[in-house]
């Protein structure tokens, strides 16, 4: 009963969340997805860093306005947010490697100055380092998915979406009714082996279906691609997520949504896939 309830809570969420992420991911600018992406990151660095920084509140304090940083650079310290600008040629080249120097060099430096304990200041700078890469860069693909690639770019972003929850939920039924031999138990015991290619089943069914009902674009070759290589990559950012709340002796990263956990718990496959679906399609028009 208890895990029929926890489906319902998930199913509750997900029919009053569905209409207003498609709004949003739908509107003609790019600026509210970015900033439900930047809503996203706040939550998820909060609730990873009360993993990995609990005795610290200043650490973690500094640690999210690092990774808020990092993550607004990603989006505007490029080309595409500064199309038509004179400075749009130099962060062609530039954009990048600032986002790197802004993921590092001001923490490290934060750190440098107030080392605090000196024997566990170097575990405490590989936190804030991870947390602000992990998920302040790799959630800012999916801004940066809606804003470059046009009409497609809302169509790609419901693609990450769908494609990586549908492939949960299917985990999580053929996990429950086949499921026998553990996955990888050492990370995450609960996940199966029939889990992992149901979801991949559900996945890739989820591709076929957005392919017939919405994105056009899309061919077939396109649809094998992505869902099934990108779901794949969400499962094993499902299980780093599992790994390291294992390791700091977490249950959920978070409570804001029932039957869901936290934000960083939703997000984890995301944060694999929609780097590799941006990579992907960036390279799909420069070859067409």
């Amino acid at each position: 009963m208890a895990k029929l309830g926890n489906l319902a809570s998930r199913v509750l969420v997900a029919v009053v969340a569905a209409p207003v992420l498609l709004l949003i991911i739908y509107q003609d600018r790019s600026e509210p997805m970015w900033g439900l992406v930047m809503v996203a990151v706040v939550l998820a660095l909060h609730e990873f860093f009360a993993m990995t920084l609990p005795d610290d509140r200043t650490d973690r304090t500094v640690s999210l306005a690092a990774g808020i940083a990092a993550a607004a650079a990603m989006y505007w310290l490029s080309p595409g947010a500064l199309a038509g600008t004179a400075v749009a040629p130099a962060l062609a080249a530039s954009g990048p490697l600032l986002v790197v120097i802004i993921a590092v060099v001001p923490i490290s430096l934060y750190y440098l100055f107030r080392f605090g304990d000196m024997q566990t200041v170097a575990p405490r700078l590989a936190y804030s380092i991870t947390g602000i890469v992990y998920i302040g860069l790799l959630a800012s693909f999916l801004g940066l998915t809606k804003r470059d690639f046009g009409v497609n770019g809302g169509h790609l972003v419901v693609f990450v979406l769908v494609v990586t929850w549908v492939g949960d939920t299917g985990a999580y039924f053929a996990g429950r009714f086949l499921g026998k031999r553990k996955l990888y138990p050492a990370v995450s015991p609960g996940k199966t082996w029939a889990g992992a290619i149901g979801g991949l089943a559900a996945s890739a069914a989820s591709g076929v279906a957005l392919k017939l009902l919405v994105i056009e674009d899309m061919s077939w070759f396109d649809v094998v691609a992505l869902s099934v290589p990108g779901a794949a990559l969400g499962q094993m950012g499902d299980l780093v997520e599992s790994m390291l709340k294992r390791s700091t002796g977490v249950k959920d990263s978070g409570a804001l949504l029932p039957g869901h956990g936290g934000i960083l718990d939703r997000i984890d496959a995301v944060l694999f896939m929609s780097p590799y679906v941006y990579v992907y399609w960036m390279i799909r028009e420069a070859l067409a």
